[in-house]
């Protein structure tokens, strides 16, 4: 078994998509027309994909407070002055549990919270 992918609802699919395009650095892997006023588009290079799913209906979406998607990033604090400089504000951190691990969160324009993380 494996993971394929996590669904994000989103209210505004273009505005969702240069997010995770832009400030998170995923590619596009596929979009495609869905039904009447719905699109989807899957993101990322690798086996696991981020499924955004915009529907004209849908005109508000719950995010629950305790879900995150991470990212692994080469530099904590270049991302950090990249999301900065985007106008992004960090939610929380950075953090640094162990000597290896750091990371810091912002949210995505649906309130889902993003991670940054750096192993060294």
């Amino acid at each position: 078994m494996s993971f394929c992918w996590a669904t994000i609802t989103v209210k505004n699919l273009e505005e969702s998509l240069s997010f995770y395009q832009d400030i998170v650095g995923l590619t596009v892997d596929r979009r495609f027309q869905a039904g009447p006023g719905m699109e989807i588009v899957f993101l990322g290079n690798g086996e696991t994909k981020v499924e955004l799913i915009g529907n004209k209906e849908v005109k508000e979406v719950n995010i629950g407070p305790h879900i995150s998607l991470g990212f692994k990033v080469d530099s904590l604090d270049d991302k950090m002055e990249f999301v900065e400089e985007k106008g992004i504000p960090i939610q929380s951190g950075p953090f640094q549990p162990n000597p290896n691990t750091r990371f810091f969160f912002i949210q995505d324009p649906n309130g889902l919270t993003i991670q940054f993380v750096e192993v060294k």
